[in-house]
Order: C-alpha cells, then structure tokens, then sequence
C-alpha cells in the first residue's frame, strides 16, 4: 500500500522522534513515555505504519522516511509538474480564445442613420470628460441644432472640441447653432476640409462613418463604433493633428484692441469664408463687411488681407479668452 502523505499530527511526529530514540516500542511502552492512554498510543503507531513510518507491530521500529516517502514524493512532484503544464495550456488556449472574442468586440458595426443617430446620442450621453468631433458638411445622421444631447453635456461638466468644415459654416442656420454652443462653452475650429466624420468620447470610444459621400446614394449609411484600441489612439491622434492646424472660431467677446462685431467678422474671415457669405451670416452687406475689414488692416499695420490674418494670429486676436 502506498503510504498516505497526509500531514503529521503533532502526536505522530512526536511519537515518531521517540521511536527513533528508542529504536522501537509498542503501544504500552509509548504510552509510558508519552503520557498518553494505550488506546491512543495504539492509534498513533497505527498511523506512522499506515504512512510508512514505522514496520508493524506489536513493537514497531521506525523506518527511514526518505526510504518510505522518497519515491511516493517523486511521484506526486512529477504529478504537479503535469497539472502545472496542463494548467499553463488551458491559460493561454483561455487567453488566446478571449483575445479574439475581444477583438470582436473593439469594433462594431451599425448600419441606419436612426441607428446611428442613437448611438450618437447615447455616446453623449455617456460621455464623463470630453467629447472630440470632426463636423464635415452634409452631416450623416444628426444635424448641428438636432443635437440636443450637447448642452446637457456640457452642462455638466463634459468639455466639447470640434473641427466644422468651413462649407457647413454656410448652411443655413448651422453658423448660429455652433455659435449657441459655443457660448454654452464648446471650443470650435475650422478647417477647409476633413478626413472622416468622427465623434469620439472620453477617448474610450469613436463613431467613424464608413461609406465615402459619393457612395451615400447606394445604402444606408454605416458606421463603426471604435473602443479601447490602437485604432482608436490613432484617431485620437488624428483629431489632435488637425486640431492643432485648425482656426479658431470665436464668438462676439470683446477685446482691448477690437470692437465686439469685430470679433466673429475676423474669425469668419480667417476661416476662409467669403466675404458675401460672412455679410449673409452677420445680417450686413458686403460692403461693411470690406469696410470693417480695411479697418482691422489699418489696426494691425498692414495692407493686405494675408498680413491682417498673420498679424491676427500673433496678436492673438483669434485666441478664445482667457486660453
């Protein structure tokens, strides 16, 4: 019989110590020694020979217990360093199983403006920090003044970027949309074009059209729902490069050297707006709009419409307030 590995009692290995000592003893004789009754010195020698300890009685002699458990510890040794390797397997066919249905899950498809419109709205909704977002013109899903979801997330804290497409500035009613949230707080750019439409939150998770605008006509339009990944730090990062190269839009806030109606003309100016189109949105003709332009020149010390955006610029007449 394979001895039992158990641990030994305190009884035993105490039992076992006077064994050696004594080179052997049966029950009376250990419970003469050991203070103990001969029914349980009978038990605790019982024991020792059970776990190879000790030959058998009625006097029992100790047996060495490398010889008794030697072999049986290699055994169980070899035994663990098979359950280890086969735990070690199961880990990473585990790991390798989860990773891909991860993967899975870093990007989802939706497909349907409504769709979209809602996962738009939830992502605001969700949102915690901030919200990044590239506007281009003819939106897919949600219009500027459809987005109702912004001031309750800005009123509570959450931080909006956006980058407009200058040709949306020119949409009817789209000018004064961006400039209501710009007052509720958002910080607004422009830029001629952009790359992609994209909505990005907390920079856990983006929303990227899929479908380029001239195929717009041939299906509902589709998207990506992008979390946690190294695509996602890449559009991150694509957003911070354009965001940089930007211009600021900014609202009729008065500064020292200009007049408040000032203000917004030369941001809509610097943009790349049309004169015809800044006199549209600003309720003046065209003709105010060149003459308030000549003034910022003859403020800024120069004679061309290139030198007033240079000088704008350095002066940082197009710098939000207080930035």
């Amino acid at each position: 019989m394979e001895p039992d590995l158990g641990v030994l009692t305190e009884a035993e290995q105490h039992a076992y110590r006077l064994l050696v000592r004594l080179g052997g003893a049966g029950a009376d004789d250990l419970a003469a020694h050991d203070a103990m009754s001969p029914a349980e010195a009978a038990a605790v020698l019982e024991g020792l020979r059970t776990k190879g300890l000790a030959g058998a009685g009625p006097i029992y002699h100790p047996l060495p217990p490398d010889v008794a458990l030697g072999d049986v510890l290699l055994r169980r040794q070899q035994t663990l360093e098979n359950a280890r390797q086969t735990v070690a397997a199961l880990s990473e066919d585990y790991r390798n199983h989860t990773r891909r249905r991860s993967s899975e899950h870093l990007v989802e498809i939706v497909v349907g403006a409504q769709v979209l419109r809602q996962r738009l709205r939830a992502m605001q909704d969700a949102a915690q920090e901030e919200i990044l977002w590239f506007c281009r013109a003819n939106p897919l899903a949600m219009a500027g003044p459809e987005n109702a979801e912004e001031n309750s997330a800005l009123g509570r804290g959450v931080k909006y970027r956006a980058i407009y497409e200058r040709e949306l500035l020119e949409k009817p009613g789209e000018l004064q949309s961006i400039l209501e949230s710009m007052a509720a707080g958002e910080e607004s750019r422009t830029l001629p074009t952009l790359p992609v439409r994209l909505a990005i939150a907390d920079r856990s998770l983006a929303i990227c059209p899929l479908v380029p605008d001239e195929s717009r006509g041939f299906g509902e339009p589709t998207a990506a729902l992008i979390r946690s990944s190294e695509l996602l730090d890449a559009l991150v990062a694509l957003f911070e490069s354009y965001w940089e190269r930007a211009t600021p839009l900014v609202g009729e806030t008065p500064r020292a050297e200009l007049q408040q109606s000032e203000v917004l003309l030369l941001s809509l100016f610097v943009s790349g707006m049309p004169d015809k189109s800044i006199a549209t949105h600003l309720g003046v003709s065209k003709r105010t709009v060149q003459r308030r332009l000549d003034r910022l020149m003859d403020l800024a010390g120069v004679d061309t419409r290139t030198g007033l955006a240079f000088q704008a610029a350095r002066r940082g007449w197009l710098s939000a307030p207080n930035a």
